[in-house]
């Protein structure tokens, strides 16, 4: 498990170019340059035979269908650069990765693909490490599906974004490479292996190599010194803080252990330090998951005991690359020379301020490339703002170091789609799907950029202002420099500058910032615009319990609307009851349902359950389920009250779903994906699902696209749409592997998670997804489709609003009847009224301007009648109150007055 976090920083340019453009490495290095260095290629030819060489190896193998492993492993002492590891070579990324997966792969290992960055757990805001995925499992809320796995998880920490470019292993995204094992194997095996990989495979010095463990876990530090051979001087004991890998304040946890990779160990064992960036990187982490911890903190051991490791990729290629750091290394680097040459610098040469500079948009632009391609947008709330404030920072940072254009002769063009084209290149064997949004991601940092652009001079000159301002009043009154909390929220409201970027700029000139005031005045904003939750939380709690008791839930309502089925479990207020009765809210669990449960967007089924006598059948309760959501992985949660009678744990009962209702959801879902289809067909192949709702009356589909539609457009969708369904097709709907799905040209279906067997509902020649959801058989069963509405919900996400099956009946009825009592208002024929409508609108606006007329010359009418009735007086015969008027200088002067009377 990964224990560090990972993150960014700013500064300015020079000159002189010394590198060509970047092209993507290979996976295995051929023989060239790079940067100054040359790569040599991975030692051996890649598969999954690699790590056996078709004899008896040192490890593992899977034997009739049993798992066989050797007892022995490598001494320190004798471990030396076998096949498989030449420490004079050096190693690409991808070719690391690819290591580091078949190693474990010939073990036993199924090989999975990284999860998005958007996580399916709510807990959890991005993706922060390689066991995310695997979070249910290690709960006992989920059945393993294989007994290990193996992993290269995207990941996106944010909490240490100061410190990117700064120090030598921070970085916003990274590659976790992980083992896990669910009660597979535990200790020994992780360790042995870890070490084999470690010096066998990736030919690491076996004496450059340091261990950590848990002070009180003796068995680790036994296996690493006797079996493993490591001298116990290079194994450190440490405490709780380092080495005691906790979920939370209960659940899952246990000890750690750690690889360490010794830069000078000519500094020899005495007082090392492991905390000393300088001379120590911790590359793999092992977590030993063996206790769980209950309410009043005592440990218990678990009944399944579990493997949790990660290796980072970027550490592990700059120890192998023999790069000073992770940014050199060939998975960052293409990207900084790109930045480089743009900015007409040579980073070979560049002062350390550059550096740094060109470090940040290194890292920064693959953490905005892979956020954008999993569905992140830019925004001023939540994820968005994740990668909002990203994008900003290296706009501000490009210009710092004087980046200016597309890189192709346009000045006044955005230079970001030049940096990430280099990121998407380097994309292909971390996640393919990048280079087919290739379109949108480049098309989304361009307008954010010349967004951004457009007031960041403004706010720049601004901020530069405030900045004078407060030194000047610092230096006058003696007190301390700080931009008050109200300028910080005018730059981030009116000029779209990140809080973060004003505190950065404002620091740069020693100013602080008033951090307090700007909370209060955007609390609301600064809540959601927190950086990613930094712990995965694991809680073992009641609902671990029933779901020992209860099976999954199987799922029958693609065939059927009604079916039989047994009581297994019924909870109120979340506690878990052997009986209820009559008026109680209750969530009640069956063995199985033809209820469909909450997912894909598409609302959950209602209904009614019925309960009777053995004997007489007789009924003796009703339940209505009004809402169904799945829950403890698999099951079935059906959400109601109980109208009548009660029910008990243990009953069998008749489970009805709502016929008409859920013939509307049918309609609505299959609209949805005729929706998508036609608005690829319309607008372009690049726009992606950013979200959907399928309910009983309507459905709402959200998606990414940087400007409204046209009425044509609107009306061309909704045109394509009627038309297929007017096709009366045939669905047909398939099971298959998720590859095999997604090589057929499937869509997968926004924030859904999927397993390695897929659903696939095709609607032949239009839409092709993979869905669990239910739909029409034959798309004539949708009768027709109308849209009611088309707005931007968030900056580049659109949202449209419509209606099918009998909902479109009713809403064409309404929308006809309205019409009816227009045209009798009006007495015009349907096809007049907007004639009609305009004449009135016109003869309103005459009727208007007459009025206005009329009134002025009203007005003028008055002032004449009051000036007829003025009177002449003398002064002395004026009288004045307090306060007394000045005496007039001219005694014979007349004064006017207007009688009123």
């Amino acid at each position: 498990m990964e224990v560090a976090a990972l993150a960014a920083a700013t500064s300015r340019p020079l000159a002189l170019l010394s590198t060509a453009p970047s092209r993507r490495l290979p996976a295995v290095l051929p023989p060239r340059s790079f940067s100054g260095r040359r790569l040599r290629p991975s030692p051996r030819p890649r598969g999954l035979g690699c790590v056996g060489d078709g004899a008896a190896r040192r490890g593992s193998a899977r034997k009739g269908g049993m798992l066989v492993r050797s007892s022995s492993s490598a001494s320190v002492e004798s471990a030396t650069q076998e096949e498989g590891a030449d420490s004079s070579g050096e190693w690409s990324g991808d070719a690391i990765r690819r290591r580091f997966l078949d190693f474990y792969a010939s073990r036993g290992h199924k090989i999975l693909p990284s999860s998005s960055l958007v996580p399916d757990d709510p807990t959890v805001f991005l993706t922060i490490a390689g066991m995310l995925q695997f979070k249910p499992i290690f709960l006992g809320k989920e059945p393993r599906r294989v007994p290990c796995a193996t992993t290269s998880q995207k990941c996106i920490r944010t909490n240490d974004i100061e410190n990117v470019g700064r120090t030598t292993r921070h970085q916003t995204f990274f590659e976790m490479l992980g083992n896990f094992s669910f009660g597979d194997y535990f200790k020994k095996e992780a360790i042995t292996w870890a070490w084999e990989l470690t010096t066998k495979e990736f030919g690491l010095p076996p004496e450059r190599l340091w261990i950590s463990v848990f002070e009180d876990d003796d068995e680790a530090f036994s296996i690493w010194h006797n079996e493993v051979g490591v001298p116990k001087e290079r194994i450190k004991r440490l405490g709780e803080d380092d080495n005691f890998w906790t979920s939370g304040a209960t659940g899952p946890c246990g000890p750690c252990s750690e690889i360490y990779y010794d830069f000078h160990p000519e500094r020899g064992s005495t007082d090392a330090d492991l905390g000393d960036d300088s001379r120590f990187i911790e590359f793999y982490n092992l977590v030993f998951m063996q206790y769980n911890k209950k309410d009043d903190g005592s440990l218990e051991p678990l009944k399944q005991k579990n493997i949790d490791t990660g290796m980072g990729l970027e550490r592990m290629a700059r120890i192998l690359q023999k790069v000073p750091n992770n940014y050199e290394t060939d998975l960052i680097f293409p990207i900084i020379e790109k930045a480089a040459s743009m900015a007409i610098v040579s980073y070979t040469t560049a002062d350390d301020a550059i550096k740094t500079n060109l470090k940040i948009i290194g890292d920064h632009m693959r953490a905005v490339v892979y956020l954008i391609s999993d569905g992140v947008i830019p925004s001023n709330i939540g994820r968005g703002y994740v990668v909002r404030r990203l994008i900003r920072r290296v706009v501000r940072t490009c210009r710092l170091i004087g980046i200016r254009g597309d890189g192709h002769g346009n000045s006044e063009g955005a230079f970001l789609p030049s940096l990430a084209e280099v990121a998407i290149r380097l994309s292909t064997e971390i996640d393919p799907d990048v280079e087919s949004r290739r379109k949108s991601i480049l098309g989304e940092l361009q307008r954010e950029e010349l967004r951004f652009v457009q007031t960041l001079e403004r706010g720049e000159k601004l901020l530069d202002e405030l900045l004078d301002e407060a030194l000047l009043s610092a230096g006058n009154n003696g007190g301390k420099c700080s931009l008050s909390g109200k300028d910080v929220f005018l730059l981030y409201d009116t000029y779209g500058f990140p809080v973060e970027i004003t505190a950065e700029i404002a620091g740069e000139r020693g100013v602080s910032v008033d951090m307090k005031g700007f909370d209060i005045e955007m609390e609301n904003q600064r809540k959601q615009s927190q950086a990613a939750h930094n712990v995965v939380k694991l809680s073992v709690g009641n609902d671990t319990e029933i779901v020992k008791s209860i099976p999954d839930t199987e799922f029958l309502g693609y065939d059927y609307l009604s079916a039989t089925a047994v009581v297994k479990g019924i909870l109120v207020n979340g506690n878990p009851v052997n009986d209820v009765s009559e008026g109680s809210d209750v969530e009640i669990l069956l063995d199985r349902t033809p209820f469909y449960a909450e997912s894909g967007g598409q609302v959950g089924d209602n209904g009614f359950l019925y309960v009777y006598g053995k004997e007489d059948r007789q009924q003796k309760a009703v339940i209505e389920i009004n809402d169904v959501q799945k829950s403890l992985g698999n099951i079935f949660v059906h959400k109601g009250t109980i109208k009548q009678g009660s029910v008990e744990v243990g009953k069998e009962i008749d489970a009805a779903v709502d016929a008409k209702l859920r013939q509307g959801a049918k309609a609505h879902h299959t609209a949805t994906h005729l929706l998508q289809s036609a608005l690829k067909s319309v607008i372009g192949s690049e726009t992606s699902q950013a979200g959907s709702l399928v309910a009983f009356d309507r459905l709402r589909f959200d998606f990414n696209f940087h400007r409204p539609l046209s009425e044509e457009e609107l009306v061309e969708i909704e045109s394509l749409v009627n038309q297929w369904v007017s096709h009366a097709t045939h669905l047909e709907t398939k099971v298959m592997d998720l590859q095999d799905a997604k090589n057929a040209g499937a869509i997968a279906m926004f924030g859904e998670k999927y397993g390695e067997q897929v659903r696939v509902v095709e609607v032949p020649g239009v839409s092709m997804e993979l869905c669990g959801g239910t739909h029409v058989s034959n798309t004539a069963e949708i009768r027709g489709f109308k849209i009611i509405s088309e707005q931007g919900i968030a900056s580049g996400v659109r949202r449209i609003e419509a209606v099918a099956g009998d909902a479109f009946v009713e809403y064409v009825c309404a929308r006809d009847n309205y019409m009816r009592r227009l045209c009798s208002s009006l007495k015009a024929k349907a096809e007049d009224v907007n004639g009609r409508v305009e004449t009135v609108l016109e003869e309103l606006r005459t009727t208007r301007n007459e009025v206005s007329s009329l009134r002025g010359k009203i007005a003028v009418l008055k002032a004449a009648s009051l000036a007829s009735k003025a009177t002449t007086v003398e002064p002395q015969n004026v009288r004045y109150g307090r306060p007394s008027l000045p005496v007039s200088p001219f005694p014979h002067s007349v004064f006017t007055i207007f009688s009123c009377y």
